[in-house]
């Protein structure tokens, strides 16, 4: 099994302003099949609460910072993302949450397949069973 971690992005520093970009198959390991952002989550909500059979994700802090929380179904691990020319990858077959969302934060997320309702994993104790 591929292992999350914590990648950055090129970024070109500049007085009028700074840039960073992501190439898929270059930065990230897969192909991007779509993109999504999570913004306006109210105090204390939590995003997630899942697993993926099949995709993978990179998740950027586009703009404030939260918390991403792992586990693989043996132990957990927080990956605190607030810059964003850092990215966190996400292989497939790991539970995932978001917590701790700054006011104003912006998560982006880009995945290696379409939306396929099929490929989610809700039941923490279903996921818990499939990493046996």
């Amino acid at each position: 099994m591929k292992r999350p971690e914590i990648i950055e992005l090129p970024k070109f520093l500049d007085k009028r302003g700074n840039l960073s970009f992501i190439e898929e198959n270059s930065h990230i390991p897969f192909t991007i099949a779509r993109s999504y952002w999570i913004y306006d989550v109210p105090g204390g909500e939590i995003r997630g609460g899942h697993a993926y059979r099949e995709n993978e994700e990179f998740i950027v802090a586009l703009s404030g910072s939260f918390d991403v929380l792992l586990d693989d179904g043996k132990g957990q691990k927080c990956f605190h993302l607030n810059r964003s020319y850092y990215g966190l990858y996400v292989p497939k077959g790991l539970w995932r949450s978001m917590e701790n969302f700054s006011t104003n934060s912006l998560a982006l997320v880009l995945a290696s397949t379409s939306y396929d309702p099929n490929d989610y994993i809700y039941n923490y104790n279903e996921f818990k069973s499939s990493t046996k």
